[in-house]
């Protein structure tokens, strides 16, 4: 029966708004139900449940769309809301984050993202980028950041890293928006090359490769008609080319790849290696590191990569 429900934090969904979804409290292996769909609570209704030792409350696996609609409409607020424990929004950052951009990676049809889901990411980025820019914020997402290669978990993580390098420049609130929609959206290539390719756990044939090699052109298309800056469009179709030109799809060199580009493949580089994927282990955050100062000193900018370095070490990742 457990399998029937998922755990929430009571912080997390006992407000005063709520959402079309019941609350279940857990007694061993029984469920009992503890507020109907609509139902109002305060404060005071969460202290009782910590007080009686509850961490978790409960909701219905079948209401997990209800419950999901919900907080991402509070997200904002709630992200903002200092009586709320950091470690809790934070999670709650994370959860959300992970459901959204599931949502546009596991969506079969159609091939392109529509106005509705974009609306979503867009709204995502933009709540995202006030919550990282709250003093210490990695200190509590570093210890949540469960690393995966599920291209969905990988492009939230590129996005943090890229948009906690990315705020160490003077770039305009509006851009570093643009940039977090380029870094979420950077891989959404990747719909376009089947599963049986991505997920290969032995090694790629020349024609495999070409063929994963084409997800950022794959990429740019789909995004061609959304709302997105050049800067956007230039994260999603150029965050594989490397600086001395031995990058796909264009070979571009130094000069023409501009900053924030650099940063979101410094960040995918970093969490790809740090990730668990079908043909390899990930590695840890230090050997990482070595890893690209010691094999890319000419394909990624060393001047953003110590930036990422000192990000890391200043909030305990490394």
């Amino acid at each position: 029966m457990s399998h029937d429900f998922f755990p929430v934090l009571p912080s997390l969904v006992l407000r005063s708004t709520r959402g079309n979804y019941d609350i279940y409290i857990r007694s061993d292996d029984s469920f009992a139900l503890y507020a109907k769909a609509g139902d109002s609570f305060t404060e005071h209704h969460e202290r009782i449940l910590l007080n009686s030792g509850r961490k978790n409350v409960y909701i219905r696996h079948d209401q997990r769309p209800e419950y999901f609609d919900h907080i991402t409409s509070h997200l904002g607020e709630t992200l903002l809301d200092e009586k709320i424990p950091r470690p809790t929004r934070a999670q709650l950052f994370y959860e959300t984050s992970l459901e959204i951009v599931e949502e546009i990676f596991t969506e079969e049809l159609p091939p392109g993202i529509d106005r509705g889901e974009f609306n979503r990411v867009f709204e995502f980025v933009t709540k995202g980028v006030s919550f990282l820019t709250l003093e210490n914020s990695l200190k509590t997402m570093g210890s949540i950041i469960a690393h995966d290669y599920q291209t969905y978990s990988h492009s939230l993580h590129v996005f943090v890293y890229s948009q906690l390098i990315l705020q160490t420049y003077s770039f305009a609130e509006r851009d570093m928006v643009q940039f977090g929609l380029g870094a979420i959206l950077h891989d959404i290539g990747k719909r376009m090359i089947p599963e049986a390719i991505l997920n290969k756990p032995g090694t790629l044939t020349t024609i495999e490769r070409q063929h994963i090699n084409t997800h950022p052109v794959h990429g740019a298309g789909v995004c061609a008609r959304l709302p997105l800056s050049q800067d956007a469009l230039n994260c999603i179709l150029f965050h594989h080319e490397k600086l001395d030109g031995s990058g796909y799809p264009c070979g571009l060199k130094e000069p023409d790849i501009p900053l924030p580009v650099r940063a979101v493949t410094i960040a995918d580089i970093y969490d790809a290696i740090r990730s668990s994927r079908p043909y390899s282990d990930g590695t840890d955050a230090f050997r990482t590191l070595r890893i690209m100062k010691e094999e890319m000193p000419t394909q990624i900018d060393m001047n953003v990569f110590k930036r990422f370095i000192q990000i890391l070490s200043g909030n305990g990742i490394i």
